[in-house]
């Protein structure tokens, strides 16, 4: 079975049980303010699982690419192993409000067993603990013991393993945040030993390499109020995630996601150009083909590295990519990574359309190679200056040039040094407290205050378009926005630097909109005849064949998911606070209320 073909038989059998398609979400989430990247398949369903109609339905069934970099979900550095990856596709099936535990496992069973052919003796399950609030959940340890499951292959595991929310367990969950107990499927790999250093006793949450978590059951059943305790949902929801890399391992009883067709011809690249096996060089090569993957799709959606929030985490993937290449012996970065780009394309582009791109993709990456080259120049002059390596230099050294542990450690060895590497760990750990209180402060302005200032922000991003549209011209169109309490920020397609006299219209004309308070209204129709009825589309966003489109009055007219404000009156007014541009033809401005 080809990755492909895998791809597709979980599609169609979820659409023999009634479900409807829907198309991926862009990896760079449009106007959400609380995550950087699109890093699980629930991220564009938040609303509906919150309680809002999907326009295709209550039962849905896609495959999302996901990456993850930062916060909770931060697998950048847990990459060098045989399953984590910072890019993936979570193969997903939904219930909202319709089905739910008595459905799911029995159909999610049937598709492991009977259309992907997975041995029964290597599936292994696991189920909610409960804690001393949420009870523990008999109903599944129930449900899986009546497939032929037999005790010994169900294990049962408290919040931090049998629990999903995209912050964590229960704890950690901010207000508003919707999560439930979850009902995990894993894959043994029979040929591989356990490891004691893991524990004495291997089971499925063992990290040895022996057991593959390949799907998870969320039964996404509450939410976080801000007093602190869990509420029940409007309605019981399912939310499965298949590990589509993993799931495709599985088929072919590899323990090593990196030798199955998604990665492997990538390998074989960095084997020729380095001159080494894999064996014997797997993390370097499993993290540059990795990061490469990553920064390629990434830049097919449109991004480029930059020193802010994503653009910055693009930059870290290319350069960590770089000096893995370097650490292999690698000499020429821009070949080898052209030619990993071609490889992602080849098979990708079927699926994803936008991998196609190669010539431009390369010419983003090999600029940043090129950028990365002169700073890993002045790194190692900074170094040869040093007679000692501090753990705060080493620190350093990683911070501003880039350089990983291995590496200042790889060249203290050369001039005869030690690097104080528990000083170096202490360092690394202050960093990343603040990364985790950054992330989590990001995080916590969003879902819990969708009822006020960001609702209100949301609709004026529909006001916005429509009038810079009016003064700049029909050419304009949204690329991508980020509300926070704070302000508005919009991205939009234009060449020139706005003039005062045209930022003093589009206010203007915003301003009148919301003064006349116009009803917000929305309703459900085919996209076609939205699009032919005049309603706004983000060019690089793919939409399902039933889409929710917004207007307000007779003004504007947009496909959205909410939330909004039911009329323009209850916005108040606005301003826009500056603008800056972002390069081939895209400029960005802030707005904030008066």
């Amino acid at each position: 079975m080809t990755a492909n073909e895998l791809r597709q038989k979980y599609l169609d059998f979820f659409v023999s049980k009634g479900h409807k398609i829907i198309p991926p979400a862009p990896l760079i989430p449009e106007n959400d303010p609380t995550t950087m990247f699109n890093s699980a398949g629930m991220q564009q369903l938040v609303p509906y699982i919150l309680g809002q109609k999907h326009p295709q339905g209550t039962r849905l069934v896609d495959s999302q690419p996901s990456v993850r970099l930062q916060g909770i979900n931060d697998d950048i550095d847990e990459v060098g192993d045989n399953r984590h990856t910072t890019f993936f596709e979570m193969l997903g099936n939904w219930s909202l409000g319709d089905y739910f535990k008595k459905e799911q496992i029995p159909w999610i069973w049937e598709f492991l067993t009977q259309e992907l052919k997975l041995s029964k003796t290597k599936l292994y399950v696991s189920v909610f603990a409960g804690t001393k609030d949420i009870p523990a959940d008999q109903e599944s340890t129930t449900l899986w013991k009546s497939l032929g499951v037999p005790d010994n292959h169900i294990f049962k595991y408290g919040d931090t393993k049998n629990w999903w929310s995209r912050s964590g367990p229960p704890s950690e969950m901010p207000a508003g945040e919707p999560g439930g107990a979850t009902s995990e499927i894993f894959y043994e790999f029979t040929q591989i030993k356990h490891d004691p250093k893991f524990g004495e006793v291997c089971h499925p949450n063992c990290d040895c390499g022996r057991f593959l978590e390949i799907g998870n059951c969320v039964f996404m059943e509450y939410k976080k109020e801000p007093n602190g305790t869990l509420s029940l949902l409007p309605s019981k929801n399912v939310d499965f995630g298949g590990g589509f890399e993993r799931l495709l391992a599985a088929t072919l009883n590899e323990s090593d996601i990196f030798k199955t067709e998604l990665f492997y011809p990538l390998i074989q690249e960095l084997e020729k150009s380095a001159s080494q096996k894999y064996q014997g060089h797997q993390s370097a090569m499993q993290i540059t083909v990795d990061h490469l993957k990553s920064s390629t799709f990434l830049i097919a959606q449109g991004l480029e590295p930059s020193n802010k929030q994503q653009g910055y985490l693009l930059r870290r993937l290319i350069r960590r990519a770089i000096m893995k290449m370097r650490h292999l012996g690698i000499e020429d970065y821009s070949k080898v990574t052209h030619d990993i780009v071609k490889k992602i394309s080849v098979t990708y582009s079927e699926s994803y359309p936008e991998t196609k791109d190669i010539n431009k993709i390369s010419a983003i990456l090999l600029t940043e190679i090129n950028r990365f080259e002169k700073t890993l120049t002045k790194g190692l002059r900074e170094f040869n200056k040093l007679q000692e390596i501090s753990g705060q230099a080493a620190f350093n050294l990683l911070q501003t040039y880039g350089f990983p542990l291995e590496m200042t450690e790889e060249l203290a060895k050369e001039k005869g040094l030690s690097v104080d590497i528990d000083q170096f760990k202490k360092e690394l750990e202050k960093h990343s407290a603040k990364s985790r209180t950054a992330s989590a402060g990001m995080f916590k302005g969003g879902l819990a205050d969708t009822s006020a200032t960001t609702t209100q922000y949301h609709t004026t991003t529909h006001l916005l378009h429509q009038a810079m549209r009016d003064v700049l011209g029909n050419h304009v169109q949204q690329s991508g926005s980020n509300i926070t309490v704070e302000r508005l920020r919009f991205d939009f397609t234009h060449q020139e630097t706005l003039t005062n006299e045209q930022i003093q219209k589009i206010t203007e004309t915003i301003n009148h909109k919301i003064a006349e308070d116009l009803p917000v209204a929305h309703q459900e129709m085919p996209y076609q005849e939205a699009v032919d009825a005049g309603a706004l589309a983000f060019f690089r966003q793919k939409y399902p064949e039933q889409v929710t489109v917004y207007s307000i009055g007779d003004y504007s007219k947009e496909l959205c998911g909410g939330p909004h404000v039911t009329s323009t009156g209850k916005i108040g007014k606005i301003k826009v606070d500056k603008q800056k541009a972002l390069g081939q033809g895209l400029r960005r401005v802030y707005l904030k209320f008066i």
